[in-house]
């Protein structure tokens, strides 16, 4: 991964308000917006679970594809 695929994510807060089937997840973000995001690869290989209520880092990239949940905090 380069430098400039780097630069071109966005990383947002937010918390999960509701969960749907197949590791997607509604998250609303710290101004108030909500997402359809989904689980990243890394988070299902280690089988880390989210909940509704928890606290989590969004990466959005650039061009507008599907936000991906990356941490649990």
């Amino acid at each position: 991964m380069s430098n400039q695929d780097k630069e071109d994510k966005i990383i947002l807060n937010g918390i999960v308000i509701e969960s749907l089937p197949d590791t997607h997840f509604r998250v609303q973000l710290e101004d108030n917006a909500v997402l359809l995001a989904y689980m990243s690869g890394k988070m299902k290989y280690n089988r880390i679970r989210i909940y509704v209520g928890d606290k989590v880092e969004i990466e959005l990239d650039s061009y507008g594809g599907k936000p991906k949940i990356i941490r649990r905090k």
